[in-house]
Parts: structure tokens; C-alpha cells; sequence
């Protein structure tokens, strides 16, 4: 097989000149987290020796934590951290694309330099191309292509369904469900002011400790012989999910009867995180579907269990990811380097605490819209899957195509 430095040269991009001058000519500064989509463009001067690159130049982030990582270009100016790939033998652009994400793996984890990591070149050069015709090239970068468009749709639909939910979260938790099912507004029903807003007369406010019970863990990860082997619900367990369940995977560890007996966890708990680094990002909540054997909280994480004539552990978890929530502790959290929340400053939560039956009505609304997120991730799970299974089987020749597959 022949080797990548025979298909491509690479271009190294220049450090910016920031343009404060609106008469100047410039463009977008290209800088990963532009081209990931999560950031906005930075505009720059254009000078004689700027490197230039058009919508679908294939680039390589060439220097940081993150070296390797390959991308179609926008139209800019190419940063200094970044090289432009320009195909000097004939090969399917797309093909090459495709070819160099399957590496990226190995080329980010080969990258050298004592300081700031960067690509290693003689690496990079030596991939091996596989030996295909131009026209099987062109059909396997059409079929991870499609597939890739279709991963694209889903995640925008993903999107617009969380856009809806959020939207409909504020309604619900603010406004509530009436008798007949109707959002209420301000304009047809009685509202008045509380702690946490304008809220429908029907409601009450109470403190958090007057409508659960709360408490703080101090079970560590540490494994004792002398103590009772649990499953330990740690903190990044609550942080990365909004839901407690069966699925995941817990760290063994071990815990005293006392502790097992205090900090167990059952279906209708909430837990939150009680610490964290910024003041914002403090209270994460997460619910417990399921009661699970020998499941026990861990340390850093506040467990509440809600009493069940006031409050239901789901609409809780669900009000907890309010704004105003997260405002309020974040406001309450203490620290220099790293933060916390008291146990007063928990138990202290101004609650606010339709009837039961509403609780329940909202909660049916809002389960509906996360179940049709789930679906959707579900579908972007398996053809994530297919695409990966795709690129390591045609890529390589395992599989061999011909012009008349499509994707459907």
C-alpha cells in the first residue's frame, strides 16, 4: 500500500491579526471550538502571509490536548495551530476525510513534543492508503456521507425536542396543569407572589426539610474488610445522569450497618451534588426509577427523600433543574478553590408544592417529552454504531462496495 506523504502536503496556518479597523479587510479566525459548532468565529485581519481555506478544505488541528483531530474546514483564516491538507495525487477528498477520522484515535494518541503535544509527522506520513480505484473511493465516502447526514438529522431533531421540553418545563413548573388540563395563565386564573416567583394561588411554598427528609453522605469509595460490601452511587453517577437506574454501572465499595441503614437509596429519592468547582454548577439532580439491592449514597451528594403527602421525587428532580434552583444555590454555595452547600442551605430551599394530583399530571407531560428524547438517542446510539462498524469494514477492504449500494 503507498503512504499518506505521497497524496498530501500540509500547510501550517499563521497567529492572527485582530482586526480593529472596520475598513480592513477580514475573515473568521479558525479555531476548533468554531469548527466544532460551539463557539462564534473571532474575526481577523487578512494579511499576504495568512493561510486561507475554503468550505470543505480538509484541515488537522496540529498542536494541543487535542492534536489529531481532523476537520472540514469553513472559510477563514487558517490558525497557527492548524494545518491545511492539500491533496497533491488523486484521491476522494471524502474518502481521505473518512480515511483520516478512522486514525484519528492513533494519530492523537502518537502525538510527541516535551511542552504543547503535536502531531507526529513522520506518523502521519506513513498511514497506508488502501489500494482502491478512484470510483470505489467516491462510493464509500457516499455511504458514510449518507450515514453521517442521517446522524446530523437526528442529533437536530434531539435538539429541538430539549428546546420544547425546556420551554415546557418553565410552563409546567411555573404555571401548572389546571382541572381540564390547560397550562394556567395569569390571564384566566389567580396567581401570587412567593419566594421563587408569581405562582397559581392553588400552591404552596415550604422548605425543602418540611416536605422531605434530607441528609448528607459520608460514605467514601474506600473498600473496608471489615465493613459490608454496597454499590456505591458516587458523585459523576448523579452528575452525568438525570436518572438513578438499573442500566448503570455502580463502583463496589463498602459501608457500616449504620451507614447502609441511613444513606440506602430507594426508588423516589433525589439526590444532588453538594460540591463542585464553580458556584454554578452546584445541585445537579438526578432520580432514583428503581430500588436497587445494596445501592447506597456517596460521599458529596445530599440524599432527599421526599415525604409522600407533599412532594413526588420525579416533579422534585424536575423542579430542581429550574434556573431559579440553580441560582439560589449557586448563590449559597461557600469556598475558594473548591465549593459546597451546607445542610442548612439544602434543607433551607424554598419549595413550591402543587397537590399531588397535579404533581402527577405534570409529571405525565414532561415524561412524554423525555421519552421521545430516549427514542431519538436510542436511534443515534445504533447508527453511530453503524457508522463505526461501516468505516472499519469498508475502510480497510473488509467489505468491498460497488457503485450501485446506496444507504437508505
Amino acid at each position: 500500500m503507498e503512504k499518506l506523504h505521497k497524496y498530501i502536503l500540509l500547510k501550517k496556518g499563521k497567529p492572527p491579526i485582530v482586526s480593529n479597523d472596520s475598513m480592513t479587510f477580514e475573515a473568521p479566525y479558525l479555531t476548533p471550538e468554531y469548527l466544532r459548532n460551539a463557539d462564534s468565529a473571532t474575526m481577523c485581519r487578512v494579511s499576504q502571509n495568512s493561510i486561507i481555506v475554503e468550505n470543505g478544505d480538509l484541515i488537522l488541528l496540529w498542536d494541543g490536548s487535542n492534536a489529531g483531530e481532523v476537520f472540514y474546514a469553513k472559510y477563514g483564516v487558517l490558525s497557527s495551530t492548524m494545518v491545511k491538507l492539500i491533496i497533491v495525487k488523486p484521491i476522494d477528498k471524502t474518502f481521505l476525510y473518512y480515511l483520516l477520522k478512522n486514525q484519528e484515535g492513533g494519530i492523537k494518541s502518537a502525538t510527541s513534543g516535551s511542552g504543547i503535544p503535536h502531531v507526529d509527522k513522520k506518523l502521519l506520513g506513513e498511514l497506508e492508503i488502501p489500494p482502491f480505484e478512484l470510483h470505489e473511493q467516491g462510493n464509500i465516502a457516499r455511504i458514510l456521507s449518507n450515514v453521517d447526514d442521517y446522524i446530523i438529522s437526528i442529533n437536530n431533531l434531539i435538539s429541538k425536542y430539549q428546546r420544547l421540553k425546556t420551554g415546557l418545563m418553565q410552563d409546567l413548573l411555573t404555571k401548572g396543569i389546571d382541572e381540564n388540563g390547560n397550562i394556567r395563565s395569569e390571564k384566566t386564573h389567580k396567581f401570587k407572589d412567593s419566594p421563587v416567583g408569581r405562582i397559581p394561588i392553588e400552591w404552596n411554598i415550604k422548605r425543602l426539610d418540611e416536605c422531605s427528609n434530607v441528609v448528607i453522605s459520608n460514605v467514601d469509595k474506600k473498600y473496608h474488610a471489615s465493613e459490608i460490601p454496597v454499590q456505591l452511587c458516587n458523585y459523576m453517577d448523579v452528575y452525568s445522569n438525570e436518572e438513578i437506574s438499573e442500566k448503570l454501572s455502580f463502583m463496589l465499595a463498602s459501608a457500616t450497618r449504620d451507614e447502609i441503614n441511613k444513606f440506602s437509596l430507594k426508588k423516589g429519592d433525589v439526590i444532588i451534588t453538594k460540591d463542585s468547582e464553580t458556584p454554578d454548577d452546584i445541585a445537579i439532580p438526578a432520580y432514583v426509577n428503581a430500588d436497587i439491592d445494596d445501592l447506597v449514597c456517596g460521599y458529596h451528594l445530599a440524599l432527599i427523600r421526599p415525604k409522600p403527602s407533599f412532594l413526588i421525587g420525579e416533579f422534585l428532580n424536575k423542579l430542581l433543574q429550574m434556573s431559579f434552583y440553580k441560582k439560589y444555590f449557586g448563590a449559597l454555595a461557600t469556598g475558594s478553590t473548591r465549593f459546597g452547600l451546607s445542610q442548612g442551605a439544602i434543607k433551607n430551599a424554598a419549595i413550591v408544592l402543587p397537590s399531588i394530583k397535579e404533581q402527577e399530571r405534570i409529571i405525565e407531560v414532561l415524561s412524554l417529552q423525555s421519552k421521545q428524547i430516549k427514542e431519538q438517542k436510542l436511534r443515534l446510539n445504533k447508527y453511530t454504531r453503524l457508522k463505526n462498524g461501516l468505516m472499519q469494514d469498508l475502510l480497510t477492504g473488509k467489505v468491498r462496495v460497488s457503485p450501485e449500494v446506496l444507504v437508505e
